[in-house]
C-alpha cells in the first residue's frame, strides 16, 4: 500500500483546498508527518484563524504553509494564486488537490434551485475556477519536469470526487438509501469537469483525474462510515503518488480500481 506514497518525496509542492477539517486536514497531517513529505505543503482554507488544528500543524512542521482561499469567491481564488506564486517562485506548483466540498442534503421533496446551485458552485464550479487560476503555476512545474512522464513529480490536478457521482451506480439499493440531489449531481458534474480538464491540460504535461476517498468518518461522512480519515488518506495518497499518464482522465476508487462513470 505504501508503494505510490513515497513518490511525494520527489514532489516539490502540494496545495490542498478545504484543509481545515476532515480529509483535507488529514492529507496535510499525513503528508507532513509521514517521512515522505513533499518540499512544500500549502494548506488552503477559508478562515485560517478558525482552523486551530491546521495552525498547530503549520507551527510543528516548517514545510506546512497556510493560505486563505474562499473557493466560491473569484477574487479570493486569484489572490490566493498570487500569494502561492510568490511562495513557489520559478518552481511552480506540482500537485493541486481540489478537496474543498460541501453536502447540501436534499431529496426530491426538499430540494430547491438555491440548494442545487449552492452545492454545484462549491463542488463542481470552484475546482474548475481554482485550477484555471493555478494553471500558470502548474504549467511552470510541468515545463521543468521530464518530458513524456505525467504525475505528481511533474504536475497533477486531483479532484476529490465521490462514488455517489457515478450515474451508473445510482440504481437499486444504493440509490434508495441516499437521495441527495444537490450532492450527487454536483459530483457527477465534477467528474465531467475532471475529464474535460484532462483533455485540455494534457498537452502541457499536466495530469488530471478524480478520486473517491471512500466513505469516511468525518463531519460529512458521519460516525457510521467504515473508514477512518487516516486509512482513507493513506490509500488516497498511495494512489495519487503512483499516478502516471495512463491514469489521466480517470475516475478511481481509493483502492486504485476504476469506477464506472
Amino acid at each position: 500500500m505504501m508503494s505510490g506514497v513515497v513518490n511525494f518525496k520527489n514532489c516539490g509542492s502540494v496545495l490542498i483546498t478545504g484543509a481545515n477539517r476532515g480529509l483535507g486536514l488529514q492529507i496535510v497531517e499525513s503528508l507532513a508527518s509521514g517521512g515522505f513529505s513533499p518540499g512544500k505543503i500549502i494548506a488552503a482554507t477559508r478562515n485560517i484563524t478558525g482552523a486551530e488544528k491546521l495552525q498547530e500543524l503549520a507551527t510543528k512542521y516548517s514545510n506546512v504553509h497556510t493560505v486563505t482561499l474562499d473557493a466560491v469567491n473569484q477574487e479570493s481564488i486569484e489572490k490566493c494564486a498570487e500569494e502561492v506564486g510568490q511562495l513557489l517562485g520559478q518552481e511552480g506548483l506540482n500537485c493541486l488537490i481540489n478537496n474543498a466540498g460541501i453536502n447540501v442534503v436534499a431529496d426530491f421533496h426538499s430540494v430547491t434551485a438555491e440548494k442545487m446551485i449552492e452545492n454545484f458552485h462549491t463542488n463542481a464550479v470552484a475546482p474548475l475556477m481554482i485550477t484555471k487560476a493555478f494553471l500558470p503555476l502548474l504549467k511552470r512545474a510541468a515545463s521543468r519536469g521530464g518530458l513524456g512522464t505525467m504525475g505528481i513529480q511533474r504536475a497533477a490536478v486531483i479532484n476529490m470526487t465521490s462514488l455517489l457521482g457515478s450515474v451508473e451506480l445510482n440504481w437499486g439499493e444504493r440509490a434508495n438509501n441516499i437521495k441527495w440531489y444537490p450532492y450527487r449531481t454536483s459530483k457527477s458534474a465534477l467528474n465531467m469537469v475532471s475529464r474535460c480538464m484532462a483533455i485540455d491540460l494534457e498537452p502541457d504535461g499536466i495530469l488530471c483525474m478524480g478520486i473517491h476517498p471512500g466513505w469516511v468518518r468525518t463531519d460529512m461522512g458521519g460516525s457510521e462510515a467504515p473508514l477512518s480519515p487516516e486509512e482513507s488518506v493513506a490509500s488516497v495518497l498511495s494512489v495519487i503518488g503512483g499516478l502516471t499518464e495512463k491514469d489521466n482522465g480517470s475516475f478511481l476508487n481509493f483502492t486504485g480500481e476504476q469506477l464506472p462513470w
